[in-house]
């Protein structure tokens, strides 16, 4: 049985977090997941949370100054204390409102910047997050961002990923599996799903490639959910897409996919 998360960073973007947790409640969502909750207390979210009975899934790391470009700071060899508090504010905020899931923004690396320290910071920074969430037991992803929409992220492609969590070889160190993202490097939506199951926490949906409702584009969704159900996939899968219109008149996608 498919479950379905709304991703609250791209959906009823009228709304704050707390309405925008009741509209997906109110949609028929399964759960919610988000970017960055931090203005909110945790209390007020466990509130709306236990209103609802909704559970969210997912959040992550604080991207950083983004007026400056900043994406993540979790690949930055000059900002590891920056990075570990980022990640502390995660995982505590994470633990306080019962989500299993913390994203662990790495960044962009700019071509002034020493790639090596790079990889280095990264997997020292993954390796304090994995220690630190294992108590929680909340798992840590890192997600594949293709470099088109977001230049120089520091994770461009599922090979880098996948490289990492097997080098790595944490028990809670998973892959985030943007279906639109992969679509657009590699193609092979199938095929790196059914290779890399096991190590993949949360799987994204949205159509290409215009990353609008999955009802159209070049990803035949409702085959996917078939495919994922016969690969055994137990997880949510958040939908993270722009609206072609408002959130609310373009939800028949999810009577129409199941």
């Amino acid at each position: 049985m498919i479950k379905h998360s709304a991703n609250l960073g791209f959906l009823w973007q009228e709304h704050d977090l707390i309405e925008g947790i009741r509209a997906a409640k109110n949609a028929g969502f399964d759960a919610v997941e988000c970017h960055w909750p931090f203005e909110f207390s945790t209390q007020s979210v466990i509130d709306v949370l236990n209103e609802t009975n909704l559970h969210m899934v997912g959040l992550n790391t604080h991207p950083g100054d983004k007026d400056k470009g900043e994406f993540g700071l979790c690949a930055h060899h000059k900002k590891i204390k920056e990075a570990r508090q980022a990640i502390d504010q995660a995982l505590q905020y994470a633990d306080a409102i019962n989500c299993p899931n913390v994203h662990i923004m790495a960044g962009k690396i700019s071509e002034s910047m020493d790639f090596n320290h790079a990889i280095q910071t990264f997997q020292s920074n993954l390796m304090y997050a994995s220690i630190k969430a294992e108590p929680f037991g909340i798992d840590v992803l890192i997600e594949p961002i293709n470099r088109i929409d977001v230049p120089d992220y520091f994770i461009g492609d599922m090979d880098t990923a996948v490289g990492f969590v097997k080098d790595l070889n944490l028990p809670n160190l998973k892959i985030m599996f943007d279906c639109f993202h992969v679509q657009k490097v590699h193609g092979e939506v199938k095929h790196y799903l059914e290779e890399y199951l096991d190590l993949i926490g949360h799987i994204q949906i949205a159509s290409y490639p215009d990353r609008h409702e999955p009802d159209e584009g070049e990803i035949d969704y409702a085959d996917l959910f078939v495919f994922l159900e016969e690969l055994g996939y137990q997880g949510y899968i958040g939908a993270e897409y722009h609206p072609r219109t408002t959130t609310s008149e373009g939800l028949a996608w999810m009577n129409e996919l199941i």
